[in-house]
């Protein structure tokens, strides 16, 4: 009997003790946790639908740090992101801060994604292209500030338009074709093909702001040669007019296929209304200024 008891005794005393031992353990991971959290939540790293980065604050590689960042940015999954958050963190915490694989799940199981409801607010702006989104009312009047400021300087000088050096970067070797070729011929012929009716009442636009202008300047993808004139157009410069061109120049263009197919689909009797697409005044100072044009 009394062995019993001094067994269970000794059994007692060894549960309490791996108690003891576990609690201990769950106290390390917590604060471990805890610790690398507060990092993660300082670096303002999120996987999501949107994914706001910044650069880490411990020493982490910059290769790590550009390869989940490029993950995001490639359009992946946020399954997949945050698998290779999770890896990133794992990386860290063993290598830099030589914590427990205990507290790595516990990190990485703080990787937000869209299901538990993290959002991204707090994070800071996101980088697009070579541009920076303002992302506060406060930063775009102090921008605002600083440009009504250059404006009084009387020794800042502005060779060009500030734009210029943006809508570069937004063009595409064939819209650079298309605004030479305008700025060497001048005005194009453009049409709206309309369903006929009687006085005009009812009439509705088939196909408009038609031309052959990509064709003539040599494009190398014709296929996108709506796309070229409408991005032209949104940058301000080109616009279509009103104004005919000559009335002989339209002969040529009201026999391209794409016209064709127009006044087929209008149904009989087809409404043809004679327009002209030209630089605007912004897009002429932009092609002389950018472009070598003649001589």
């Amino acid at each position: 009997m009394a062995d019993d008891r001094a067994g269970q005794d000794i059994t007692r005393a060894g549960s309490r003790s791996v108690e003891r031992s576990s609690d201990v353990e769950e106290r390390q991971i917590s604060n471990e946790a805890r610790l690398i959290r507060g990092v993660f939540r300082a670096a303002g790293l999120a996987a999501g639908t949107a994914v706001r980065g910044g650069q880490w604050a411990v020493n982490t590689s910059y290769e790590v740090t550009k390869e989940i960042t490029k993950a995001a940015l490639d359009g992946e999954s946020s399954a997949d992101i945050a698998d290779r958050t999770g890896n990133a963190l794992r990386a860290i915490a063993r290598s830099a801060l030589g914590v427990t694989e205990g507290s790595v799940r516990e990190i990485v199981s703080y990787v937000p994604t869209p299901g538990n409801g993290a959002g991204t607010a707090g994070a800071p702006p996101v980088a697009i292209g070579s541009h920076l989104r303002s992302a506060t009312t406060q930063e775009l009047r102090r921008r605002g500030d600083a440009l009504l400021a250059r404006s009084a300087d009387v020794y800042f000088t502005e060779d060009v338009h500030p734009a210029y050096d943006r809508i570069l970067d937004e063009l595409a070797p064939d819209e650079a074709r298309i605004l030479r070729f305008m700025a060497l011929n001048g005005p194009q012929p453009a049409v709206d093909v309309r369903t006929n009716r009687p006085l005009g009442i009812g009439s509705e636009l088939v196909r408009g702001d038609l031309t052959s202008v990509p064709e003539q300047a040599g494009v190398r993808y014709p296929d996108r040669a709506r796309p070229y004139l409408i991005n032209l157009n949104r940058l301000g410069l080109t616009s279509t007019s009103d104004d005919p061109v000559v009335l002989s120049r339209y002969m040529v263009l009201e026999v391209q296929p794409v016209v064709e197919a127009a006044l087929k689909k209008a149904g009989r009797a087809p409404k043809i209304v004679r327009k002209s697409l030209r630089l605007t005044e912004f897009g002429e100072d932009f092609c002389r200024t950018c472009f070598t044009i003649g001589n």
